[in-house]
């Protein structure tokens, strides 16, 4: 682990006065990657800035770590940093003797049945045994020749080892990282940041929340289904391991918070009790987002996506949906405005289909200010394989602009409205994947302004009664003071 030198420990003795500590847990997020979770991060604690916050951050490896994307507030007073995937699977250091207990522990963990993560808890954190002495051990072995025997004694045995051992070195990994006592402990996900709070809860007994911007156990199924890097029976080990990670801090946070109501039905069907939930939506500060420069009228029709350019935003889509709704519309241009250095193979790849087809009029901005753009484009488009909340419709609608996105997460709930809501709808939904709804929806918004001004005012109404982010900041103001002295 990793304490950012960010002149912390002079912020955090100058901040002594402040009676509330908040530790936060992030996975894959703040403050090394932008974009939506780390953006919510990065506003909650600025605004709450008599609040004092820890962030315990978990990258896959040092590469991914170091390189802050966000100005630190004066108020996030540490940010430590673990390593999910370094590869020290290869040499064993240290003959590992577990006791009976111990054994028992891991045992619970490797069949998944009534796990014991108290003891899991206690054991990683006094142990002076390495993730690599563990896995390599006599011990492991034969507990996973147990799991193998009674569960999956088709499979290869030593493929099956090693894959044990590549399955749980995050794991173990992220039980071996020192946690500090806070007033609160705040997990940003379920899955490897939640079950570092639920360690740092068990060990200090203070209140612990949950806020989930997407549904963790969901997103890494999907992946799983169509990851090549594993098959056949390890897809369902991989699978279940993630849903028993999120379990644990289903079962132990004090307080479980979605952004929208289809998703707190899906946390309480994969397992939450629902009288824990709650639905706390994202915000957009509404008045930031008004008077934004605009352009003159040129006779051009401005299409803007605010998007990191990978490959769970689905760009390839987009693009070709763009190509498309071009040839009747010859006035289009598209706007790629976000981060290309996320994953350049996959940016290379959208380069070469633009190139490839000679797609004209459309610009990959690279990282912007989004106020600078957003108010000349004329709708925004978002074709995203999986999202929470996004933040890029919100921005749009509390600036006026219709919106075009696929079905996933809150996104219909954003642009049709929730049961309570008459504002009307802010813009079309689409299949994901489907280049040729897409193409059809960017046409129809083209060629009917009166159209694009009826949804636009519809969103700004919806961003400005139930999407504040002064309200949001309020919710969260009174969550924590309610937990100060649990």
């Amino acid at each position: 682990m990793r304490i950012q030198p960010v002149d912390l420990y002079a912020r955090r003795n100058a901040q002594m006065g402040i009676k509330l500590k908040i530790a936060m847990f992030a996975e894959g997020s703040y403050p090394y990657v932008a974009g939506g979770v780390s953006g919510w991060i990065q506003m909650l604690v600025n605004a709450l800035s008599e609040k004092q916050f820890v962030m315990y951050t978990l990258v896959p490896t040092r590469e991914d770590g170091g390189k802050f994307k966000y100005d630190i507030p004066s108020n996030l007073c540490e940010i430590r940093e673990t390593y999910l995937c370094e590869d020290e699977v290869i040499y064993r250091k240290k003959k590992v003797s577990l006791s009976r207990e111990e054994k028992e522990a891991l045992k619970s963990l490797l069949f998944g049945e009534d796990v014991k993560w108290g003891d899991l808890f206690l054991f990683f954190d006094r142990t002076e045994y390495t993730s690599n002495d563990l896995l390599m051990s006599r011990d492991f072995m034969e507990l996973a020749r147990t799991l193998y025997i009674e569960k999956y004694p088709n499979c290869v045995f030593t493929d099956f080892l090693w894959s044990l051992r590549s399955l749980y070195l995050p794991l173990f990994r992220v039980l071996k990282v020192p946690v500090e006592k806070a007033d609160c402990y705040h997990a940003i996900s379920t899955g490897y940041a939640g079950i570092l709070a639920c360690k740092a809860k068990y060990m200090y007994q203070k209140p612990l929340i949950l806020t989930e911007h997407g549904i963790y156990t969901r997103e890494r199924e999907e992946e799983i289904i169509k990851a090549d890097w594993t098959q056949g029976i390890y897809k369902n080990i991989w699978t279940r391991y993630f849903y028993m990670l999120s379990q644990c801090i289903y079962d132990e946070a004090d307080c479980v918070i979605s952004l929208f109501q289809a998703a707190r039905q899906i946390q309480t069907e994969i397992g939450c009790p629902k009288e824990k939930t709650r639905v706390i939506s994202n915000g957009v500060f509404v008045k930031a987002m008004e008077n934004l420069p605009g352009r003159k009228e040129d006779g051009r029709i401005n299409i803007g996506a605010v998007i990191r350019i990978v490959p769970i935003k689905d760009v390839k889509t987009m693009i070709n949906a763009y190509r498309l709704a071009k040839e009747e519309v010859p006035e289009l241009s598209l706007y790629l405005m976000g981060p290309t250095e996320e994953n350049k193979r996959y940016y290379e790849e959208c380069l070469e289909l633009v190139n490839s087809f000679k797609i004209p009029d459309i610009t990959f901005t690279g990282r912007i200010q989004v106020k600078d753009y957003l108010g000349k484009m004329d709708f925004v488009v978002l074709t995203s394989i999986s999202e929470g909340q996004p933040l890029c419709l919100l921005e749009a609608m509390a600036a006026g602009k219709p919106c075009i996105s696929t079905d996933v997460g809150g996104c219909k709930e954003l642009l049709y409205g929730a049961e309570y809501d008459s504002f009307g709808r802010s813009g079309l939904i689409v299949p994901t994947m489907n280049v040729d709804k897409t193409a059809e929806a960017m046409v129809l918004l083209a060629r009917n302004k009166k159209m694009r001004e009826q949804m636009g005012a519809a969103g700004k109404e919806r961003t400005a009664k139930f999407y504040q982010n002064e309200e949001v900041v309020r919710k969260y103001r009174k969550l924590y003071n309610d937990f100060e002295w649990g």
